[in-house]
């Protein structure tokens, strides 16, 4: 799944007539950037969650077959925030009993990760079913978030969100917004209502039920126009050795 539904309040005025996945960096939209690796990486069947100019974004990226995938919308009347949108869209995402888990991306960060390494961690959590609800990607701080979201238990795997509950010298690391989620996680979320990924994560770190690892490679959060720019430029004029 690719999360589209934001309507870009800190992108505006670029936002005020496109909706922020189509934004361009490098010739392409953000969410273009994404939608390219999904084949290569074994991902054939992809929905996408829209609620802001959302006819745009069908309109931009159709069925998907252009980039060798097929496409579902998910469309929000209101918008149902990260886990309210996850939700609403399982018919989509997992088998009728609900136990197939699933990979989810934000449509506004750009990552050079190579997504076929979400494939064991599917298998992984589909294989052993309660060991884990969530398995998170982490990335090193970037300068607008420095205090970082959760640490990652290097001897477990695990993530924790204390340091004393860490492995030895474990620092604290940011969630990039890539995540494997098994459909129990959502169980108890209400049919069409707003809620927040944060708290579901929280309360699974604590019941020992979210794992993750750490990727050092490139990644941005495309979260302000002047990180637009900065992303449109190192796709555009890449530093050469």
């Amino acid at each position: 799944m690719i999360l589209a539904a934001g309507k870009g309040e800190r992108m505006k005025p670029l936002t005020d007539t496109c909706p922020k996945p189509l934004l361009q960096a490098g010739g392409k939209m953000l969410i273009e950037h994404h939608l390219q690796k999904l084949a290569p990486a074994g991902f054939t069947d992809v929905t996408i969650n829209h609620a802001y100019l959302g006819g745009m974004i069908e309109a931009a990226l159709q069925n998907g077959s252009r980039y060798g995938i097929h496409i579902h919308y998910s469309p929000e009347h209101l918008v149902l925030e990260t886990a309210g949108g996850i939700a609403n869209a399982l018919p989509l995402l997992t088998d009728s009993s609900r136990t197939q888990p699933f990979a989810v991306i934000n449509a506004d960060i750009f990552c050079n990760m190579d997504l076929s390494t979400l494939q064991p961690i599917l298998q992984q959590m589909q294989s052993n079913p309660g060991q884990a609800l969530a398995h998170l990607i982490l990335v090193d701080n970037p300068p607008h978030h420095p205090d970082g979201d959760f640490f990652l238990n290097s001897n477990t795997g695990k993530l924790t969100e204390s340091a004393q509950s860490a492995s030895t010298g474990c620092r604290k690391l940011t969630f990039s917004g890539i995540g494997v989620y098994h459909p129990a996680l959502f169980e108890n979320v209400p049919p069409n209502q707003a809620v927040k990924l944060a708290p579901l994560l929280h309360q699974a770190i604590a019941a020992g039920k979210v794992t993750g690892s750490h990727y050092a490679g490139i990644w941005m959060d495309i979260g302000t126009p002047e990180r637009l720019y900065q992303l449109d430029n190192q796709l555009r004029y890449p530093l050469v050795p």
